[in-house]
């Protein structure tokens, strides 16, 4: 059976009361011990004040017994004395006096050891015939030329009766202190975790549709404070994720319904009319255009959610920069002279420029921006394409640098440029066609490769992207 309580409060008002009850149990023992001990030492002290009085009363009569004169008992502060144990022996063993309070019992053993009250009071504790405990102390006397070895004790009932009194009245109490305890904790767990179930109220209102909602922080400081700055944390990345997929949604969505609309289009234009070869063959060499483009934008897609996802496996190799750039540019001659654009290639340095990474993905990255930087520049323009050696936090880079001649990029949205299916607004970007993955893409794939893509935010003329990617170690 499951015992557990559901709340926490129940819990740590339980813990608490254990580890309070576990203190006070430690603490009793403790202070019973103390007493004990404390009462134990003050009946030693008054036997071996009991014993110095003993010693002057002590004397040996005409047939030579020895006798406890009791004439002390005459004085009122000495009757408690009556309660004594008294045993003397010589050095033989042989009693030569037993107090009446033995009633014949053996006080100790019969032998002597062999320094038995010799230096001191020596103090041990005896059990007699009947089973009583007493408190023992030996001591030598010098009587009459004789050394006699004095015994004493008092019984330690009546202390072990009052410290049980003592230990009920004690253990009477501990049950109802952990009772006040308990009341006392559970009413301070209660308090405390009130703002917990507060916000466990407003978080059962914050749906997928009201993401705006968040807890109220009582105090920032506290433990609770910091869960509620955590959970309003994880909202705030929830409702960005939410928007931004209901963004890409509705974006992929116009995507790829803007190819599908002219393909039926030009599909229900010649099937209206009476076309010749000829207007078949244009129209569905324009329909493969659009199926291209589609084609294009949902290859984008899967390339980017598999790379999201880490589904992307990197063939990591070294290769040389200038290889890559050659196998780039021979793709793009037909687009470079359509367009009437020059390429210029520029090397900064002399050091070997060696690439660690994976070559396909690098490949898609620089062809991609390569690619964009050719359809913003103008007819007879030129796009720049430097790379050079960096060292940056302990590590060698390849920077490589693409500068075209178009409209530029507003500062503003110089990061928003590589968010999926985002393109520049106004202006003559924004007679461009493209679907606004590229840029998404090449920056997955610089980034599975360890590298990073921006652009200079101080150029104006044109837009300037800077490339880089890990180096091979020199030496």
């Amino acid at each position: 059976m499951h015992l557990r309580p559901k709340r926490v409060r129940t819990r740590l008002t339980l813990w608490y009361v254990g580890v309070l009850a576990l203190l006070l149990g430690v603490y009793l023992a403790l202070v019973y011990a103390f007493q004990y001990s404390q009462l134990t030492n003050q009946i030693y002290i008054d036997e071996v004040q009991d014993v110095e009085t003993v010693e002057g009363l002590l004397a040996f009569d005409a047939e030579g017994n020895l006798y406890l004169q009791q004439s002390y008992l005459k004085n009122p502060t000495s009757h408690l004395l009556i309660d004594r144990l008294m045993e003397v022996r010589d050095l033989s063993g042989k009693v030569l006096y037993r107090s009446d309070t033995l009633q014949g019992r053996q006080l100790g053993r019969a032998a002597l050891w062999v320094d038995e009250g010799l230096n001191s009071f020596d103090r041990r504790t005896v059990r007699l015939s009947d089973g009583t405990s007493v408190q023992l102390i030996s001591h030598r006397h010098y009587l009459n030329g004789q050394i006699l070895v004095i015994r004493l004790g008092y019984s330690l009932s009546p202390l072990a009766e009052r410290m049980r009194g003592f230990l009920y009245g004690l253990l009477l109490l501990l049950p109802i202190a952990l009772i006040i305890a308990g009341f006392v904790g559970y009413h301070i767990a209660r308090r405390a975790l009130a703002p917990l179930d507060t916000m466990s109220t407003r978080a059962e209102q914050i749906t997928a549709s009201n993401l705006e909602g968040r807890l109220a922080i009582e105090d920032e400081h506290d433990e609770l404070g910091r869960m509620a700055r955590v959970l309003n944390s994880l909202l705030s990345r929830l409702q960005g994720s939410f928007e931004q997929l209901h963004r890409f949604t509705a974006d992929a969505a116009h995507e790829l319904k803007t190819p599908l609309a002219c393909m039926r289009a030009v599909g229900e234009g010649v099937l209206e009319g009476n076309a010749t070869p000829e207007g078949y063959r244009d129209a569905i060499s324009s329909m493969l255009e659009e199926t291209a483009r589609l084609n294009e934008t949902v290859e984008g897609l899967l390339l980017l959610s598999k790379a999201e996802e880490g589904e992307m496996a990197l063939n990591v190799v070294p290769f040389p920069l200038c290889d890559l750039l050659d196998e780039i540019l021979s793709l793009l001659d037909v687009i470079l002279e359509e367009r009437n654009v020059r390429i210029v290639r520029e090397r900064l340095d002399d050091v070997p420029m060696m690439i660690v990474a994976d070559r396909t993905l690098l490949r898609t990255c620089v062809l991609n921006v390569l690619h964009n930087a050719i359809k913003f520049t103008p007819s007879g323009g030129t796009v720049m394409l430097s790379y050079q050696h960096l060292e940056r936090d302990g590590r060698g880079l390849i920077c490589l640098s693409i500068l075209d001649q178009g409209p530029g990029i507003a500062e503003s949205e110089q990061q928003r440029v590589f968010e999926r299916f985002f393109r520049v607004r106004g202006g003559a970007a924004s007679a461009v066609e493209g679907a606004g993955l590229g840029l998404a893409i090449a920056k997955l794939a610089i980034e599975s490769n360890h590298g990073s893509i921006r652009f200079d935010p101080a150029v104006t003329r044109g837009a300037l992207c800077h490339i880089e990617v890990p180096a091979l170690p020199q030496g």
